[in-house]
């Protein structure tokens, strides 16, 4: 659902400008675009966070691990995650509302964002610059030493198994959460930590495209490989095309 709504929030502007060249959106639509992009963005943040804890469970207490992530537990959390989510913006855009704009207000930019919208205003922004970087390192730099203390724990825990199996199964268990955590968190550093003296409106402006639009695209394709029924439905639809393709040149030839 976080991967849908992020790819809905920026569509808009994503496809009026592809279409047109430029897009255009009213002052009011630009901070609610921005306030929904950060709200999902700081939601999938926090639940990276306790899909890792719960990888954490699986490993390193297997047999307590249903005891553990009970459903009321797994509902908690997720209701925690959003509700984190959808509060932690909303400073950052009553400051912005607040500030004064004028001039040509065009950003190079594929959506409304914190970063390029603050280079826009009319007078000194570096509150709301300092304010944007403390809310962004808060939810995003503890989230992260929070992955990163958990995996340090499995990994301690994988290296003391016996057989081989036991960590191959165990590696297999959390590589795609591992994988997503590092494509995830190495777009997002960029993004929103970063001041206003060494802003790139290139670079930013790849990394927007590659969170906004790869990111969801790869998310739920990388969970599904580890799914057998999905991996299997795949082998099936391409192994016959593949032979028959096969065929076919063997024909011509």
């Amino acid at each position: 659902m976080v991967e849908i709504f992020i790819v809905t929030t920026v569509y808009p502007t994503i496809f009026d400008l592809f279409l047109k060249g430029r897009a255009s959106i009213a002052f009011d639509f630009c901070l609610l675009q921005m306030y929904a992009f950060d709200a999902f963005l700081i939601t999938e943040n926090y639940i990276l966070s306790i899909m890792a804890f719960d990888r954490y469970v699986a490993i390193c207490n297997a047999l307590r691990y249903h005891a553990i992530m009970t459903l009321k537990l797994c509902k908690a959390l997720i209701c925690m995650c959003w509700l984190l989510g959808l509060l932690t913006p909303l400073a950052m855009i009553a400051m912005i509302y607040r500030l004064p704009f004028c001039g040509p207000n065009e950003i190079e930019h594929i959506f409304c964002d914190s970063s390029p919208l603050l280079t826009l205003a009319c007078t000194d922004s570096s509150l709301d610059v300092s304010m944007d970087l403390t809310v962004s390192a808060f939810s995003i730099i503890i989230n992260a030493i929070i992955i990163v203390f958990i995996y340090a724990n499995i990994l301690f825990t994988i290296l003391k198994m016996k057989t081989s199996e036991e960590r191959r199964k165990a590696f297999s268990t959390c590589m795609s959460h591992l994988f997503m955590s590092l494509f995830f968190y190495g777009s997002v550093a960029y993004m929103y930590i970063n001041l206003q003296s060494s802003y790139s409106a290139a670079f930013d402006l790849a990394a927007s495209i590659h969170h906004s639009v790869l990111t969801p695209l790869l998310s739920p394709l990388v969970y599904s490989f580890r799914n057998k029924e999905i991996t299997n439905f795949l082998k099936k639809q391409l192994r016959p095309k593949t032979l028959l393709l096969w065929k076919e040149n063997k024909i011509v030839q």
